[in-house]
C-alpha cells in the first residue's frame, strides 16, 4: 500500500482530497439564494437542508455542530455562509472561521434576497479563484481520515463487501489513520461484540450509554416491533431475516485488528488517530453527513442490494459483491468484490481493490456518487421544533 498521497494542507493542518467552496444555508428560508450563487459562480457547492428555524436545545447544539462541521471539513478550501438573520449566520461563520480557511456571512433580513445573492456572489466568486490557486502536497497516509457505513445490506454483504472494508481498514489502521464506525440501531443483537472489542472500561462504558441511549430511543417510539425499518424491505428481499443477522454483518466492516479507542456523539470531531465508535442514524445520507461534519474527508460504502448515496463534501466509494446488483446497477458501483464469492479472488485481495479506488478517488478520480450528482446532505433531528 502507498505510504503518502497528494492532498489539500489546510491552515489547522488537517488534509483534504477535494478542493470544495461551499455555499452553506443557514436554514431553509435560505436555500433560494444559496442555489442562485451556486448558479452565478462556477466551481461552487451549494448545500441543500430544510431545517435551521425554531429549534432549541440539543437539537439546535447539533444543528449548528453539523453546519459548522461541514464548513470545517478538510475538503473545504472556502466558504460562503447566507441566512436569514445576522446573529445565527455569525455564529456559524466564527465557528468555520477557527480553521482558517476564507469563509464570510450575509444575512437576508435588512437587504432582502436580490442584494444578498450579489453581495454573496461577488464574495464566492473570490472564493473560487483564491480555491483554484491552491496545490495539492505529499502528505504521509497517516494524515488521511476514512469513515464507513454500509446500506441496503444482504446476505452478500455480511460475507464479502463489509468484510474487504474490514480488511482496508485493518491496514489504514496500521498506517495510522483516524478510522469511524457507526450505525447504533444496526449493531442489535452484536453490541458485546463491539464492547468486546473496546479499548478499556471507559470506552466501553461510553458506548453502552451512546448504545442504550438509542435503542430507548427506538423502544418508546416503535409499534410492535421494527418491522418495515429494521430491517428493511431491500434488506429482507436480499435474505436477511433480523436486525441481529444484518448486525453481524454490519460488524465486519471494523476488522479485526483495531481497538476502538474512544466514542463520539454525534458530528463530534475525533481527537487522534485509530478506529472510533460514532453515535449516529443508520439511514445513510444522515450517517455520512454526520462523520462529514465530524472531518472525515472519504468514505467506504459497502451495500448488497444496492443503494445510490452520495454526500456533497465526502467522495462516497461504493463497492458489492451482488453479482446482480453488479450487473443490473453498475453505474452506481466503484468496485466489484462478487469475485470473492466466486472464490476468484480472497478477502485480502479485495481489501487491497478497495484500497487502489481509493487512491485513485483520492488523486481525483470521481466516484459514481459525484459523477451522477449524488450529493444527499441529510440533517440528524433529535426532535420536532417549537
Amino acid at each position: 500500500m502507498q505510504k503518502s498521497f497528494f492532498g489539500y494542507r489546510r491552515d489547522n493542518g488537517r488534509v483534504g482530497i477535494r478542493n470544495h467552496v461551499l455555499i452553506l444555508p443557514l436554514d431553509d428560508l435560505s436555500q433560494p439564494a444559496c442555489n442562485a450563487v451556486a448558479n452565478n459562480i462556477g466551481g461552487t457547492v451549494a448545500i441543500q437542508h430544510p431545517y435551521g428555524r425554531l429549534q432549541f436545545g440539543a437539537d439546535l447544539d447539533l444543528h449548528f455542530r453539523t453546519l459548522i462541521g461541514a464548513g470545517s471539513n478538510p475538503n473545504v478550501a472556502a466558504v460562503i455562509v447566507i441566512g436569514i438573520e445576522e446573529k445565527w449566520t455569525q455564529d456559524v461563520v466564527d465557528g468555520i472561521a477557527k480553521t482558517g480557511k476564507p469563509v464570510a456571512g450575509f444575512g437576508i433580513e435588512q437587504h432582502g434576497q436580490i442584494d444578498t445573492i450579489a453581495r454573496a456572489s461577488r464574495k464566492a466568486k473570490e472564493f473560487v479563484q483564491y480555491a483554484s490557486a491552491l496545490q495539492k502536497v505529499e502528505c504521509p497516509i497517516s494524515d488521511l481520515w476514512v469513515s464507513c457505513k454500509c446500506g441496503e445490506s444482504d446476505t452478500t454483504s455480511g460475507l464479502a463487501s463489509c468484510p474487504t472494508v474490514g480488511n482496508a481498514f485493518d491496514k489504514l489502521y496500521e498506517e495510522g489513520c483516524t478510522l469511524v464506525f457507526g450505525e447504533t440501531t444496526e449493531l442489535t443483537g452484536g453490541e458485546h461484540l463491539v464492547m468486546a472489542r473496546c479499548a478499556n472500561d471507559e470506552v466501553r462504558a461510553k458506548f453502552k450509554f451512546f448504545f442504550d441511549r438509542y435503542a430507548k430511543v427506538v423502544d418508546d417510539h416503535k409499534t410492535s416491533d421494527l418491522s418495515d425499518s429494521q430491517p428493511t424491505k431491500g434488506n429482507i428481499e436480499g435474505g436477511l431475516t433480523t436486525i441481529e443477522e444484518k448486525a453481524l454483518g454490519n460488524i465486519q466492516k471494523i476488522g479485526t485488528k483495531a481497538p476502538v479507542i474512544g466514542t463520539l456523539d454525534k458530528a463530534v470531531t475525533p481527537t487522534g488517530p485509530g478506529l472510533w465508535f460514532m453515535d449516529s442514524s443508520s439511514a445513510a445520507a444522515e450517517m455520512i453527513t454526520l462523520v462529514a461534519a465530524a472531518g472525515y474527508v472519504v468514505h467506504f460504502f459497502p451495500t448488497g442490494q444496492g443503494n445510490i448515496i452520495g454526500n456533497p463534501i465526502v467522495p462516497v466509494i461504493k463497492l458489492s459483491a451482488n453479482p446482480r446488483t453488479i450487473r443490473t446497477m453498475s453505474e452506481h458501483m466503484d468496485v466489484d468484490v462478487s469475485g470473492i464469492l466466486r472464490r476468484e479472488m480472497n478477502l485480502d485481495q479485495a481489501g487491497d481493490k478497495l484500497l487502489d479506488m481509493m487512491f485513485q478517488t483520492i488523486a481525483g478520480r470521481m466516484t459514481a456518487a459525484e459523477a451522477l450528482k449524488q450529493n444527499q446532505f441529510v440533517m440528524t433531528r433529535l426532535y420536532e421544533s417549537a
